[in-house]
């Protein structure tokens, strides 16, 4: 898979593969890391499905992205648009892994799109929302860190293998701005108003036709599974048991076999 170092729509990114019949890819990383996330996958892909076009990017304050005064994710998702749209490439399929995963969800919901693939995000916010918003004296304070690394405990970063365990533990910036910035919405908003917004994006999906695949970690709660079923009847739901937060690096290779497919049929071309 040839790949070049580019910026579009002032983005760090990795282009790779050429254009062709099959839908590009984007790729989108989590809260604090890179486009760095993604080489596992990377590798996988050119085996499994050689010179496919892929983008992998760095977020707006991420890796070698610029920073920037708001990084609210509606105009974050607008950011990553301006992106693909300066590389050229025509209703890719939207890969988001974390805060990336909840990106791509609202991405589609705004910009042509063949497919969706959400990387462990769940997009009710439950007991993290008022974990965060408890916790918000901290995450402004100079001991924001606490915080931060009291969530990578729960990750199950100990699940993945060594070179991934290096990869989360090393290629990481868990600056407060970053933090605040990505976090705002969930700071701010109601639940109520929160959980209307995402369901008003998936109804979008769901209207467009739009395949969309939620890839998790650990079985989601019966409660979730209940809740996003019933928005997007059409969902798929995989589960890489052991995954933890990270199944793109838990198993590389079975994340890029799910993704290699995702809207190659009819469906979700708009």
């Amino acid at each position: 898979m040839g790949d070049a170092q580019r910026r579009f729509g002032g983005l760090a990114a990795d282009s790779h593969g050429t254009g062709d019949s099959r839908p590009p890819l984007v790729l989108v990383h989590g809260l604090t890391y890179d486009r760095r996330q993604w080489g596992p996958v990377l590798r996988e892909l050119a085996a499994i499905d050689p010179d496919r076009q892929v983008l992998a990017l760095d977020l707006p304050g991420h890796g070698e992205s610029a920073l920037r005064e708001s990084y609210q994710v509606g105009d974050v998702a607008d950011a990553i648009h301006e992106a693909v749209t300066e590389a050229g490439l025509d209703r890719p399929v939207m890969v988001g892994h974390s805060i990336g995963g909840a990106l791509v969800t609202i991405y589609a919901a705004r910009h042509p799109t063949r497919g969706v693939v959400n990387v462990d995000q769940p997009l009710l916010l439950g007991p993290f929302g008022d974990l965060l918003r408890r916790s918000e004296p901290v995450l402004r304070s100079p001991d924001y860190l606490q915080l931060w690394n009291s969530l990578l405990a729960g990750m199950g970063i100990d699940q993945l293998p060594p070179a991934a365990q290096e990869l989360v533990r090393t290629a990481t910036t868990p600056r407060q701005d970053l933090l605040l910035g990505y976090w705002n919405e969930i700071l701010v908003t109601a639940d109520e108003a929160f959980i209307a917004q995402r369901v008003r994006e998936l109804d979008r999906i769901r209207s467009l036709g739009i395949p969309y695949h939620y890839v998790a970690g650990s079985e989601p709660s019966p409660r979730y599974r209940q809740w996003l079923e019933s928005v997007l009847p059409d969902v798929t739901i995989d589960v890489l048991p052991g995954a933890g937060h990270f199944p793109h690096l838990a198993d590389p290779a079975a994340l890029a076999r799910m993704i290699a497919g995702v809207g190659t049929g009819a469906s979700g071309v708009r």
